[in-house]
């Protein structure tokens, strides 16, 4: 299915049945002011989207002890990031935050405390990607914290708690990428190794096939998968998103590509069908 097919299937979905969840693969922070097909995808997508009232965004940038919130009315542009030129530290996006959501959210999740912060913001794996989504900043966005201390099943039963948000409105999205190894990035490969395409397709497989327990055990698929997720912090938001998806719901797989040889942009959207 293509992003025209995807934007003609949204506009029929009222904004008070269930939102559609995204997982995007991030990649490079240039890709926040840099034309190109990654944008362009996640433009069509923004465009073709319900009308959401909020963003709760899980990026594989905000890693802590315990989970947190961000509650403050207006967050921060974070520049978490080095080496690159002048203009992309000056970015900014002034979306509102949404302190009321984040309160809702942490009463909503039994399976462990929530704080409250006050000091995050966006960093860049939301906000890279959220501007082209919603290019005017006028949809409040909070991000929820990736404890470090515990293991992908977790995340994926802790994600299960925010069913209830997207009845309300709440555009859910997951930030990372599912291959994602900096270490043996290669800046002038503009595609991907042998292995990384390979754990890509096993990885695309199996999210297509539904089959989250292989998902969630991802270290027993294999050296290519271990050299796809040398660390969990890119491919746990891909955990929450696939948590979330109700029976009968349709994913659509956009941004199919590779770069850097070892980075995979492979993006998805899960709606009713």
């Amino acid at each position: 299915m293509d992003l025209n097919e995807m934007s003609a299937m949204a506009t029929s979905i009222e904004h008070t049945g269930a939102m559609p969840l995204l997982f995007l693969g991030h990649g490079n922070p240039m890709n926040a002011v840099t034309e190109n097909e990654f944008t362009r995808g996640w433009q069509e997508i923004g465009r073709s989207l319900p009308k959401a009232s909020a963003v709760l965004c899980i990026s594989a940038h905000w890693e802590t002890r315990g989970t947190s919130v961000t509650a403050m009315e207006k967050p921060r542009t974070i520049h978490d990031f080095g080496g690159f030129p002048k203009g992309l530290y000056e970015v900014q996006y002034p979306a509102p935050g949404d302190p009321d959501l984040a309160r809702e959210a942490a009463r909503a999740i039994k399976k462990t405390p929530v704080e409250l912060d006050h000091q995050w913001g966006l960093d860049h794996g939301c906000w890279s990607v959220i501007k082209h989504l919603f290019p005017n900043a006028d949809v409040p966005v909070i991000q929820m914290s990736l404890d470090h201390t515990k293991p992908p099943r977790w995340h994926y039963e802790l994600a299960k708690e925010l069913a209830v948000f997207r009845s309300k409105g709440v555009l859910i999205v997951g930030s990372g990428n599912i291959v994602h190894n900096l270490r043996l990035a290669d800046w002038e490969n503009d595609g991907g190794f042998d292995w990384a395409l390979e754990a890509n397709a096993r990885l695309k497989k199996l999210i297509a096939g539904n089959d989250h327990r292989a998902l969630v055990d991802y270290e027993s698929l294999g050296t290519e998968v271990q050299l796809a997720v040398p660390t969990p912090e890119h491919y746990l938001p891909l955990l929450y998103v696939l948590a979330l998806k109700s029976e009968g719901e349709t994913i659509s797989f956009f941004n199919e590509k590779a770069e850097l040889g070892s980075i995979s942009m492979l993006s998805m959207r899960i709606q009713e069908g």
